[in-house]
């Protein structure tokens, strides 16, 4: 099976031939509009076409999928590509197959099917972005949940007032150290200044990695999945296991009736796991 994987961004669109791994990757700037944005992807196939006989066109895209229905419901950076059955529209314009679906549940199969998580069923992903997103696989497959909001994991309240996105990200880490003192650092500066001494900033990297180790706590012991991955550009740290499992000691030192830690480990795919995660949602969906 040769398939023509597409990762839509909200600043460029990614693409690749998929049979057994990634190969004639390329992107492009991703269009401001709908027609524009067929256009794009139209010209992608037809060169693809020439040269490979294809199977299909997976997608990853932002937005809550529905697969059902064919339309991306939720909202985006891409508000164009929401509220209609877009996977009709698209399987009209390439003449192939399309298979849609949302770009952490694609990252979350990549890992699944041939990385971090290869060969377990029951698995958490989570993404420490802008905000805190992510996936549920349950017997290998993303739970979408009613709503289609399985893995909105930022969601969660983690005191009276605060949200997991609010909590739990670099991001909002970094304005809260910035409006404290009155500074423009970014992450990973206060991140240095923390390993360094600066009170202020283990005081707001401890508010950041004991959120982050709360939420990995209550997803443990609300799903028990086998692994819990983490994404996301902080993942790449390697302190971040060791500090968030310090952290989870602290948490069942408090709750004495949990039995075990959560295993966790860091995604093997980075830029590339949207692209493969949607060729094995493409290959999951057309075997039902």
């Amino acid at each position: 099976m040769t398939l023509l994987t597409i990762d839509i961004g909200g600043t460029s669109i990614k693409y690749a031939i998929y049979e057994k791994e990634l190969a004639e990757l390329g992107s492009v700037d991703t269009p401001d509009n709908l027609d524009s944005f067929y256009q794009v992807l139209s010209d992608i196939v037809t060169t693809y076409k020439q040269k490979h006989h294809l199977s299909g066109v997976a997608i990853s895209a932002p937005g809550a999928v529905n697969k059902q229905s064919g339309v991306i419901e939720g909202a985006s950076a891409l508000p164009y590509i929401h509220n209609f059955n877009i996977h009709k529209a698209l399987e009209e314009i390439f003449e192939l197959p399309v298979s849609i679906e949302n770009d952490a549940n694609c990252a979350a199969l990549a890992e699944v099917k041939f990385g971090a998580a290869k060969g377990l069923n029951n698995v958490l992903f989570i993404v420490l972005g802008t905000g805190v997103g992510g996936s549920v696989v349950m017997d290998g497959k993303v739970h979408h949940g009613k709503h289609l909001f399985g893995g909105e994991f930022g969601f969660m309240l983690m005191d009276n007032e605060h949200s997991f996105s609010q909590l739990g990200t670099t991001v909002r880490m970094a304005e809260r150290y910035n409006q404290r003192t009155n500074q423009q650092l970014d992450a990973i500066e206060i991140f240095e200044l923390a390993f360094a001494g600066d009170e202020i900033a283990k005081e707001e990297m401890e508010v950041f990695t004991y959120n982050v180790a709360k939420g990995i706590f209550n997803l443990q012991y609300s799903f028990d999945p086998e692994l819990i991955i983490l994404g996301g550009g902080v993942s790449q740290a390697d302190w971040l296991i060791p500090e968030l499992e310090k952290q989870l000691r602290k948490i069942m030192d408090k709750i004495r009736i949990a039995p075990f830690m959560p295993e966790l480990a860091i995604c093997h795919y980075r830029n590339n796991a949207n692209l493969i995660g949607a060729a094995a949602d493409f290959i999951q969906t057309k075997e039902k």
